[in-house]
């Protein structure tokens, strides 16, 4: 005996027939070993080809990317899973002694779908996992964001991995005329090179920021920047916030097209997160506009001076804006209203400008100098903002 799966076997666990799993392997969609039997790629190349049915695909229309090469990629889609359905909810919630309703919160929270009365030993040792991180102190509300933060982060991650290994090594194999069969041999040894060493750099990426922003939290601490007030609101603390983006992008994107624009934007992403103080880093990016988080109000608008100072050839020029005040901090994100003024007065600079409201000016040295605008009524604010332009300030 091979140990391997029959084709019944294989047919049950996809959900289809012996004899349609027969028909596809007889046509080419699914591969086999020389026995004609099931091997390692059979069950996830046949998952795909139920997928694209589901789908409205024809058969043709799947023998021929099959052909081509373009599905090589999915034969291995289920490497390194875990024995699927082993387990049902009521067992696993039994094993981990968490409430099946709490199992059906945490897998949402994470952003997992599929069906909760099939899981295998991976998804278990996931949940003994969250059990015992529970059991250990954390609170529920705690984990559940670090969960959603974790869930987002490695979806982004592994999205990033799919798209860049096609982009870069699937694609070109395929544009070689390869034949299919050497395209899936060629992307299954590099994945199988490749995946043992995606953790341990995770892993070291993880515990690097980690130690960085422990060190963080002990000087927002003793700086009294951590602020439990406004009826002890949890989560609430003083931040400095900037919104840079560049002016005349969707002109740009127009003009040059999607290509040459994102690689600008990529160039003054990069750029950003080269220039920042040790305090602030990049919170996210939508589009050609960033969000910048940091503690320190003087050394962000001191920052973005000298930026602007650095980019004045750029075309299409940044515009920034910066604001401090208090902000809430759930699933990883800032929110409140300091957060949209920030927004809002980058939304006023012009090309090349940075503006900032009274808060930060009176935080900032004689490094910068500043120009009232007066008071402006922002959109979607009651009152209005004092703002002010930053530049270098002249040396004597």
């Amino acid at each position: 005996m091979s140990g391997r799966p029959s084709i019944a076997a294989v047919a049950r666990e996809v959900g289809i027939s012996p004899s349609t799993l027969r028909r596809w392997i007889a046509e080419g969609l699914v591969p086999v070993g020389e026995d004609g039997e099931p091997i390692d790629t059979t069950a996830a190349q046949a998952r795909v080809v139920v997928r694209l049915r589901e789908r409205g695909y024809t058969l043709e229309q799947i023998r021929e990317a099959t052909e081509s090469g373009r599905l090589a990629s999915s034969w291995f889609a289920d490497l390194d899973a875990g024995e699927r359905g082993r387990w049902t909810l009521e067992e696993a919630a039994a094993e981990t002694r968490l409430e099946p309703a709490l199992i059906r919160r945490i897998w949402q929270t994470v952003g997992f779908g599929g069906d909760l009365e099939r899981l295998d030993d991976d998804d278990l040792r996931m949940l003994r996992y969250s059990a015992a991180v529970l059991e250990a102190g954390l609170p529920l509300v705690a984990f559940l964001q670090i969960a959603r933060v974790y869930g987002q982060a490695m979806a982004q991650i592994a999205e990033a991995e799919v798209r860049l290994f096609h982009i870069y090594v699937h694609e070109p194999l395929m544009r070689e005329g390869i034949a299919a069969w050497e395209i899936a041999d060629e992307l299954r040894e590099m994945t199988e090179a490749t995946l043992p060493l995606t953790t341990p750099l995770m892993d070291y990426v993880h515990q690097r920021f980690l130690r960085h922003f422990v060190e963080q939290d002990i000087v927002g601490h003793m700086e009294a920047d951590l602020a439990v007030d406004d009826g002890d609101v949890l989560g609430r603390m003083r931040v400095a916030i900037a919104f840079a983006d560049l002016a005349g992008f969707t002109r740009l994107t127009e003009e040059a097209g999607d290509e040459e624009a994102v690689s600008t934007v990529e160039r003054f992403v990069d750029e950003v997160e080269s220039t920042l103080p040790e305090d602030a880093r990049v919170n996210k990016t939508i589009g050609d506009e960033v969000m910048i988080v940091g503690n320190d109000p003087a050394a962000l608008a001191e920052w973005a001076v000298e930026f602007q100072r650095r980019a004045a050839a750029r075309d299409p020029a940044p515009r920034i804006g910066v604001h401090c005040g208090h902000a809430l901090y759930r699933d990883g994100d800032y929110y409140g209203r300091d957060v949209n003024i920030a927004s809002r007065v980058a939304a006023r600079a012009a090309a090349g400008e940075v503006i900032v409201t009274a808060p930060v000016m009176e935080c900032c040295g004689p490094s910068v100098a500043f120009t009232r605008l007066g008071e402006v009524q922002l959109k979607g604010l009651s009152e209005p903002t004092e703002l002010f332009a930053a530049t270098p300030a002249k040396r004597s």
